[in-house]
């Protein structure tokens, strides 16, 4: 299956139905205290199961053929909510594996959605393994959270409806496994420059781009439940070779800060790897020029970050 633009327009009017639109601030760089410049945020945590996760889960589930034994998901825990919220929207079996690592929100969310999940291993190649295993004696479809043809396609409608909500000279677009940052960049195809970011705790583009192939890489930091399998996919690979611009690192403490400018500027309460993009702009790790009109997913909001009973 093809990730370009046509494929990533049909997926959008299939999966329309069952997702939100979600909506763009703008706002401008002097908002973070940077030079002023057009800036605008695309909050896609405020999509269902709270992140774009949810658009490979439906993809997946509406475009591929479900057997009767369900679906099977690993994931740090945002694609584990997402399938689980898409299979109980559409009345299907799921069982979703995470690690140890994965944080209470989002292993709360998957739980309050109806999936059975297993909490096991200090990784999300952990919980990938233990999926793959469950897959072989049940039968069950696999569903990648991000090295599948469908959820690259589900992902990219994100970057379709952003086009349609604003201009974009520039997008920043945080990088764990690369579905998101795949399906953008197939959509944009260069039209709009893409820029990825990566946590310096888990380099896996940055790694797989100086290896010229997917290559393991270290996995660990701040954002490790969202931005930190073993590797990039072989699916979304060739795409960020053409069409990434580059990757810029971002240190942990700068993940923090971006998650507290988010809430302090917007009221915008970000995980830690829906933020990373925010914090290559904080970190001067990217420096829009003069004018020069700049958007930011804020990827996911899956975080205990809010206590509302203190």
């Amino acid at each position: 299956m093809t990730i370009a633009r046509g494929a990533i327009e049909k997926t959008a009017a299939v999966i329309r139905p069952h997702v939100r639109v979600t909506p763009v601030l703008e706002a401008d760089g002097a908002n973070l205290g940077l030079a002023p410049c057009p800036l605008t945020l695309k909050l896609e945590l405020l999509q269902h199961a709270g992140s774009f996760k949810t658009r490979g889960a439906f993809a997946n589930l509406l475009l591929r053929t479900v057997p009767a034994a369900g679906v099977v998901a690993a994931s740090g825990g945002n694609h584990g909510a997402a399938v689980a919220y898409a299979a109980m929207r559409l009345g299907v079996r799921a069982k979703i594996f995470v690690p140890s690592i994965s944080s209470p929100a989002k292993i709360a969310r998957i739980r309050s959605y109806g999936a059975e999940l297993v909490v096991g291993g200090d990784r999300y190649a952990d919980a990938l393994a233990a999926s793959e295993a469950w897959t072989r004696d049940s039968g069950a479809l696999p569903v990648h959270a991000y090295d599948q043809a469908e959820t690259l396609l589900g992902q990219g409608t994100l970057a379709l409806e952003l086009e349609q909500q604003t201009r974009l000279d520039t997008l920043l677009v945080a990088v764990g496994g690369g579905g998101l940052i795949g399906g953008i960049a197939a959509w944009y195809a260069g039209r709009v420059r893409v820029i990825g970011v990566e946590p310096e705790a888990a380099p896996t583009l940055t790694a797989a781009l100086g290896a010229g192939r997917p290559v393991d890489a270290p996995a660990g930091g701040i954002a490790a439940d969202s931005l930190a399998p073993a590797h990039v996919g072989a699916l979304m690979f060739p795409i960020a070779r053409a069409h990434v611009e580059r990757v810029v690192l971002v240190s942990d403490d700068t993940i923090r800060r971006a998650q507290q400018a988010l809430w302090e500027s917007f009221r915008v309460v970000a995980e830690p790897g829906g933020a990373a993009a925010t914090g290559a702009l904080l970190a001067g790790a990217y420096v829009p020029t003069a004018g020069e009109r700049v958007g930011v997913v804020v990827s996911g909001g899956n975080t205990t970050a809010v206590d509302f009973t203190r």
